[in-house]
């Protein structure tokens, strides 16, 4: 049922094809994996798209999908040459930045990735994925709000470890240190013991217990019985945490640090962009965890909205793909047409189903919101 809807939403898109290029249309590339390991993606790109024609309702958007293969350079170039072909000079996609040198060659076309590798407004790109440096940029504004002065910024040791050791720099923290891990959650434990100065609090909670167990008084009986129900005395050396990961390595750092005894009513546990992952419920202890995101509403009505027309979830990245059609159409109506990329550099915010964004020193910027995890349900800060 999904492939024959999804070949008639195919058809519905092509069938203007052959009208003038100067009819007044707007045509509007897209890039999507319609083949390969992220098929399912490219499915749920379109069936985005449809959504925003819907919303917008105007006759004269004519959208061009074509198939951008997954990690398919070749692929990926002869779609857009097919689109280019087709009369259109705004593409929405790729949705990674796997080949986005690529785009470079193609300098009569502009590019609406769905990437958030590079906040960056490139040559004939913008780039209106949640990139890292807002996401970080809002934390880093909630911790000055909360008057946390002693940051640890926590990432694994992977292949995006330079890229965000540049984000970083570029944060302009006061007092913060950087503790890289193995994601192998076996070494995983033991580091964040070093981190935490694990077994010297726990020493010291032996020490103590030793001394009181040698008095009779009311008081030590007292303090011995709160003691006897710690794993750890003494307090760690940071006041805020910045965990950089996601899923199950998120789970595993959260985990590491509960059993090694940090109080997360102490110490703030905040991460990067978890679009609303319920498991984060079920599958650790930790109660406060704060993280920066699009507009929770929005994002759970798109959700409603998109399982309601097509009985299906989306991949919570095809909501950028949304806006970036809104972001077009309005361009286009605002200019009377889309001459060049300059013609994005809108001072005025924009409101989308992200939330709001902007476009200021030559960046793509999101203001996200704060949530944190309460109860089984996200709430905003």
């Amino acid at each position: 049922m999904v492939v024959t809807f999804l070949s008639y939403i195919l058809i519905v898109f092509n069938t203007n094809l052959t009208a003038e290029e100067n009819d007044g249309k707007l045509r509007i590339g897209l890039l999507a994996p319609f083949s390969g390991d992220y098929k399912d993606l490219g499915t749920s790109l379109l069936l985005s798209t449809q959504l925003a024609l819907e919303e917008i309702d105007d006759d004269n958007i004519i959208i061009i999908p074509r198939d951008s293969g997954s990690d398919n350079k070749e692929k990926l170039n002869n779609a857009i040459r097919d689109i280019i072909n087709n009369g259109a000079k705004i593409i929405i996609g790729p949705p990674t930045s796997s080949f986005a040198s690529e785009l470079e060659k193609y300098d009569d076309t502009i590019f609406i990735s769905l990437s958030n590798k590079d906040p960056r407004i490139l040559k004939n790109t913008i780039n209106i994925g949640i990139s890292l440096e807002s996401q970080l940029n809002a934390i880093k504004d909630f911790l000055t709000k909360e008057k946390r002065t002693k940051t640890v910024i926590l990432y694994p040791k992977n292949e995006y470890e330079k890229f965000i050791d540049e984000k970083i720099k570029q944060l302009k923290l006061n007092d913060y240190e950087v503790f890289k891990y193995d994601p192998d959650p076996r070494i995983l434990t033991g580091e964040i013991e070093k981190l935490t100065n694990y077994d010297q609090r726990k020493r010291n909670l032996e020490s103590r217990k030793k001394v009181l167990e040698k008095k009779d008084d009311d008081q030590s009986k007292r303090e011995l019985e709160i003691l006897e129900r710690l794993y750890t005395l003494g307090s760690v050396n940071f006041d805020s945490l910045i965990i950089i990961d996601f899923g199950n390595n998120l789970k595993s750092v959260l985990s590491s640090l509960i059993y090694t005894d940090v109080d997360d009513q102490t110490v703030l546990f905040t991460t990067v962009n978890q679009w609303f992952d319920e498991s984060i419920f079920r599958e650790n202890s930790v109660k406060n965890l704060y993280f920066p995101s699009i507009n929770m509403k929005q994002f759970k009505n798109y959700n409603e909205n998109y399982y309601k027309t097509f009985d299906l979830r989306p991949d919570e990245i095809t909501i950028l793909a949304y806006d970036a059609l809104g972001l077009i159409y309005y361009v286009w109506k605002k200019n009377n047409g889309i001459s060049s990329i300059n013609n994005f550099f809108i001072k005025d915010k924009i409101k989308g189903k992200i939330g709001t964004f902007e476009f200021k020193d030559n960046k793509i910027r999101q203001e996200l919101k704060i949530y944190k995890t309460d109860s089984g349900k996200f709430k905003e800060y």
